[in-house]
């Protein structure tokens, strides 16, 4: 459910990919674990992740690297091993719900034409700290207008600076501004984006996903179909808050394509929600069935996005 920062020090989130063991993990236990602190039994993360093609050993070293890295705590049974989340991981949860639920939600266009921004001085040396600051900066909306001083048209910078002084970033400074119009050398603002691929990027998710939705609208799904395609439509959703600044509305093409994906991604991981958390219930149950019944799907139409219970599969 959460896109975990890209740090990999001491007490940070180590760095996923998207469709990666850890990323398909966290989406997993977000969607599915919600607010549960009961420990799950490792061998049925084994199981969840090997539906989407994940072998044993890496799930366990996914696992592994989620304990290193803070966001799940592991305990031993007899010779069972279980995991559970920790608060520190509780709360990435929640983060990462709001950042993604309130994403491209429709909204006036208020904007006061004030730009945050945010400029800092990194040694080139230290390659991943400016790694992970980019990576920080851009999944708060700001991009970079020159190098070292980054952009956003929100009024984050107050957020900019504590992520900078969380990577231990000292040299930094941030202001609010107007944009000049210079006749002679202008360089508009959003140009510090690239709305043309980023427009091409949500074509293509609407591409991609159009035939699931159109395909949920004539029948049924498999259980172990749709947590597949329910974890893979929110591991891809998930990506465009790091890439989307979400501009003001007149900073936009009017043919902007944000709105019908949005809408796509919606009402599709909304409909297999039920159909997915069978599946949940059926790999948990086999190893410890006292545990089913706190299975519960992620809801992010309901008003407040949040859990809500799980069907009850026939028979169970």
């Amino acid at each position: 459910m959460t896109r975990p920062e890209e740090e990999s020090g001491r007490g940070r989130l180590p760095r996923t990919r998207q469709g990666s063991p850890p990323s398909l993990l966290l989406t997993l236990l977000g969607d599915y674990w919600w607010g549960q602190t009961e420990p799950l039994p490792s061998a049925a993360l084994v199981d969840l992740l090997a539906d989407f093609g994940v072998s044993a050993v890496a799930a366990r070293a996914a696992l592994s690297r989620m304990v290193g890295h803070g966001l799940l705590a592991s305990s031993r049974s007899g010779r069972n091993t279980f995991y559970r989340l920790t608060p520190r991981g509780q709360d990435v949860m929640r983060r990462g719900a709001v950042r993604i639920t309130e994403f491209g939600r429709p909204r006036e266009d208020g904007w006061d034409g004030r730009w945050s921004l945010v400029a800092f001085s990194v040694p080139e040396a230290k390659r991943s700290l400016r790694e992970a600051l980019r990576t920080r900066l851009r999944w708060l909306g700001f991009a970079p207008l020159f190098d070292a001083l980054w952009i956003s048209p929100h009024a984050r910078h107050d957020l900019a600076l504590a992520e900078l002084a969380d990577l231990g970033v000292t040299t930094a400074t941030a202001f609010v501004a107007e944009w000049a119009d210079l006749p002679t050398a202008s360089l508009p603002p959003q140009s510090a984006w690239d709305l043309e691929g980023l427009a091409e990027l949500y074509r293509r998710f609407v591409a991609t996903w159009e035939p699931t939705r159109a395909a949920l609208g004539k029948g049924a799904i498999a259980p172990v179909d749709a947590l597949v395609k329910r974890t893979e439509i929110m591991d891809a959703w998930r990506a465009f808050p790091g890439l989307d600044p979400d501009l003001p509305a007149r900073l936009l093409p009017e043919d902007w394509p944000r709105a019908q994906a949005r809408e796509l991604f919606l009402q599709t991981y909304e409909q297999l929600g039920a159909p997915a958390s069978v599946r949940v219930r059926q790999v948990i149950a086999a190893y410890a069935p006292e545990l089913a019944d706190k299975v519960v799907q992620f809801s992010v139409t309901s008003d407040p996005p949040g859990p809500r219970p799980a069907p009850v599969p026939a028979g169970a």
